[in-house]
């Protein structure tokens, strides 16, 4: 990819994302996305003082697009549901983009909760969660609770599926135990009454 006189950070950010890619958070260096981009390591710095503020936004882009794909149709489908079509995307994108899935948790090493708060997809879970609770489908006072326990459900079951015990399992058999895992930590939430 040369760039040609367009938006040199919105390039370099382009680069960032196809090595990253195949090559998770430590295939980023400045050398090789300027290479890619045809231009030289200084004019990066003109857009990003150092590797990681370019790590920064090639994550903040891997979040945008790993939200897209945990959207659900809001009109069509039913609370819950919509919450396991959150679920589900989440683990889909971990297990379909590992070295993104990777670069966007753990790349940019900011992992306070305020950058998780303010994350796309903790915004798709938060979403689901609070049209729960607005129709009365889950508890108020469960609103909380839920957030953490199907965050760390979905989180933990990509871990285990890509650096764990089940990195192993037959995809077919292992999409059969992420469903398995969304369904249960949803029935599991409390719902009002």
């Amino acid at each position: 990819m040369a760039y040609h006189h367009g938006d040199l950070a919105a390039a370099l950010v382009e680069s960032g994302l196809e090595l990253t890619r195949s090559g998770g958070p430590d295939a980023l260096t400045i050398r090789e996305v300027t290479r890619r981009v045809g231009v030289t390591p200084n004019a990066a710095y003109r857009h990003f003082p150092d590797r990681q503020a370019l790590l920064r936004a090639v994550s903040a882009a891997i979040e945008v697009r790993m939200a897209t794909g945990m959207a659900a149709d809001r009109g069509l489908i039913a609370p819950r549901q919509r919450l396991r079509a959150v679920g589900l995307g989440y683990l889909a994108f971990a297990l379909a983009e590992p070295g993104w899935f990777t670069t966007a948790f753990f790349g940019a090493g900011d992992t306070s909760p305020e950058s998780v708060l303010d994350s796309p997809a903790y915004l798709a879970l938060a979403d689901a969660l609070d049209l729960m609770v607005h129709i009365g489908d889950l508890a108020p006072s469960a609103r909380t609770g839920a957030t953490w326990s199907c965050w760390s459900t979905v989180h933990g079951f990509a871990e285990l599926a890509l650096r764990g015990p089940l990195r192993h399992v037959d995809r077919a058999e292992l999409w059969v135990l992420a469903e398995q895992a969304v369904d249960t930590v949803i029935a599991g939430l409390p719902p009002v009454g």
